[in-house]
This record gives C-alpha cells, sequence and structure tokens, in this order.
C-alpha cells in the first residue's frame, strides 16, 4: 500500500483499525502514518486509542501481545511524540508533505529509537509494559 498521499495515509489507517491491513503492508512508515492518521483525526485522543488498536491488529494477523513481543508502551508513546511534534513543525502540510519529511529524515531509520534509549533499557519489560523516559537523549531534542 503506498504513502503518497493523504487518502492512502488514510486508507491505510482505516485498514488497520478494521483489521484489514496485510501484515507484509504494517511497515514503519506505515507504523507513522497511522500515528500521523489518529494525531490529526483525534488529536490527544489518538493517545488513548492507539494501544488497543495496535493489540488488536496484532492478534488479528496472527501476533500476540505479551511481555517479550507485541505491543510496546514505550515505543508507541515515543512514535505519537514524535509525529505529534513532526505535524506541529509542519502545521497545515498534507500528511504525506509531513511523512515523506519524517521518513526522509531520522526517523525513517527503524532504529531511531535507539538514539534515545539502550537496548536493555527500551527491551525491558517495563518498556514494554508502561512508558519509560529515554535513558540516552531527551526525545524530542531532534525535532527542535
Amino acid at each position: 500500500m503506498s504513502l503518497e498521499t493523504d487518502d492512502e495515509i488514510a486508507a491505510t489507517a482505516h485498514a488497520m483499525m478494521a483489521c484489514t491491513l496485510p501484515k507484509a503492508a504494517w511497515t514503519h512508515a506505515a507504523h507513522f502514518a497511522v500515528a500521523l492518521w489518529l494525531l490529526q483525526d483525534r488529536e490527544a485522543a489518538a493517545y488513548a486509542d492507539m494501544p488497543g488498536l495496535i493489540r488488536r491488529y496484532n492478534e488479528s494477523v496472527g501476533g500476540r501481545n505479551t511481555d517479550t513481543e507485541g505491543f510496546h508502551e514505550t515505543i508507541t508513546r515515543a512514535s505519537l511524540d514524535v509525529a505529534a511534534a513532526a505535524l506541529a513543525a509542519r502545521a497545515g502540510a498534507p500528511l504525506h508533505a509531513v511523512l515523506a519529511d519524517m521518513m526522509a529524515g531520522p526517523y525513517g531509520r527503524s532504529d531511531w529509537i535507539l538514539t534515545h534509549w539502550t537496548r536493555d533499557v527500551l527491551f525491558s519489560v517495563e518498556a514494554r509494559r508502561a512508558w519509560v523516559a529515554p535513558d540516552l537523549a531527551p526525545l524530542l531534542d531532534q525535532c527542535r
């Protein structure tokens, strides 16, 4: 599924929420696309909605949500924070332009988060279950 237009981003978000998005389409860029769409559509409610949506989607494609796989609270919240900062920095810009900018920068790398957290802290059970603050660098320094 392409993410080059706002309509394609919306279609991806709707498919993810309906659990009809193919597992192969749930890419790094798609995660951020859905986060951007939810933040634009639901604003602060995106933070409350995203965990349940991800858990349900994971299970719909045969995944599990455990202490070692599936939904991860710290990564989800960090991704939403980064997406919210990107939206604020480009207020009024089309979602596909914000997403393209994100993917062209440091957030386009799937390991971007490891510039903020050590692997041990990020992949701890505690960080999977609840928000754990970065232990390497503040999260939003790159957005400023």
